[in-house]
């Protein structure tokens, strides 16, 4: 088996003959930063869902086509003349060292006492983000405890790192009963609406005091929603298949009674979730 440096070597190579102006693939050539990143988010999801299947040899592939991502890019940004994959491989290791001042010695970040838990190791990280960022930001422009959160993030996973971040600088509700109470609240509102433009604006509300109860409670909302997808698909196709060719033409009484019939299996099953 290589050696991972020897790997990285070796598919660092066959990326630059691909990119190769005269010899290189057609399509590898036409690529650029913008046409890349929907793939580099595709893999991403898949390598998600080979974790969620526990399918070990899918994950063993789709990390490879993940990486491959990586490689990409910064073959492109090689070419461009900004960095090279040595580069991100570099930044990404001083970095790692720099955020573990408890594993690699204090730097100007931390001072290398290790935390008691994960979890506050955890606001440690986030702490040594923050100086990281001061120390990054133009004098000018203050810097913001939400300063960092990407944009292109899933909406709700944004939500919830956006709500966490405001938290750790105490704009947060003392208690669960209080998001409870603005949750009623945002519904309220969406009820008011009067135009979709209003119900649109008041349903992200509704959206984003959601995804601060699932933080509250400790749930990740993106997996909460995917786990509620799944399950609804789970069912759906259990109910086709109950009732055969004719579904689409039943009534909606009629469909609930199949729905209904679905759930009951599966508590019996001990599938129900």
């Amino acid at each position: 088996m290589d050696t991972p440096p020897l790997s990285l070597q070796r598919l660092a190579g066959i990326m630059a003959a691909l990119r190769h102006p005269e010899t290189g693939c057609p399509w590898d050539l036409a690529q650029d930063f913008d046409t890349i990143a929907p793939y580099t988010i595709e893999e991403a999801y898949e390598v998600a869902d080979a974790i969620a299947r526990r399918d070990m040899a899918e994950l063993k592939k789709e990390l490879g086509d993940l990486l491959f991502q990586v490689v990409f890019h910064s073959r492109m940004a090689e070419e461009a003349g900004h960095f090279a994959l040595a580069d991100v491989v570099t930044a990404l290791c001083e970095k790692m060292e720099r955020r573990h001042p408890h594993i690699f010695g204090a730097n100007e970040f931390g001072d290398g006492r290790r935390a008691a838990s994960a979890e506050a190791q955890k606001d440690e990280w986030e702490r040594i983000k923050a100086a990281e960022r001061a120390a990054a930001g133009e004098p000018e422009r203050p810097v913001s405890a939400l300063d960092g959160v990407a944009t292109a993030l899933p909406a709700l996973m944004r939500a919830e790192k956006l709500q966490a971040r405001a938290a750790r600088v105490g704009f947060e509700w003392p208690d669960v009963a209080g998001v409870r109470a603005k949750l009623d609240e945002e519904l309220a509102e969406f009820d008011a609406a009067a135009s979709l433009e209003e119900r649109t604006e008041e349903l992200g509300d509704v959206l984003f005091v959601l995804a601060n109860l699932a933080r509250r409670h400790a749930i990740d909302p993106e997996a909460a929603l995917r786990a509620g997808s799944a399950k609804f698909e789970r069912r759906f196709k259990a109910m086709e298949a109950l009732a055969g060719p004719g579904f689409p033409a039943l009534s909606l009484d009629e469909q609930e009674r199949y729905w209904q019939q679905v759930k009951a299996a599966e508590r019996q099953t001990g599938d129900a979730a």
